[in-house]
């Protein structure tokens, strides 16, 4: 079966496994999701991230969860560019998330990185997920 989302797919995938205390997700890995989790991991909303071989050119990356006082650090994960309505934004129209307290992951044509970043290098792309 195909999937139209995977970006989706493994946004939900998180917040599923952080709604119901799993310490870690494992699901089909991709250098997107990988460069998303990286960001994740280095704005504190998840512990780590591994990639691993699991059969002949096929890889699975496993996000080990972050929790504070017995809740998920991550509360918002949603999607915000879709398959069927891609969301591009200029350097000035990036969304801030809660007033800048949360991370809106854009993708631009120097990698995937947080809003505040793009904005710093002065850049716009495709805003993929809204985290808080």
């Amino acid at each position: 079966m195909s999937m139209t989302d995977p970006i989706a797919d493994m946004l939900v995938r998180i917040k599923n496994a952080a709604a119901v205390g799993k310490p870690s997700v494992t699901l089909p890995s991709s250098k997107v999701k990988v460069a998303i989790a990286s960001v994740l991991k280095d704005e504190g909303y998840i512990q780590d991230y591994r990639v691993d071989e699991v059969g002949a050119g096929k890889t699975e990356l496993t996000i080990a969860l972050k929790y504070y006082e017995g809740r998920p650090v991550i509360e918002r994960l949603e999607r915000y560019s879709r398959s069927g309505r891609r969301q591009y934004r200029g350097k000035d129209a990036l969304p801030k998330v809660l007033g800048g307290l949360g991370v809106a992951i854009v993708s631009t044509s120097k990698g995937i990185m947080t809003d505040a970043r793009a904005r710093q290098l002065g850049v716009g792309g495709e805003v993929l997920c809204l985290v808080a």
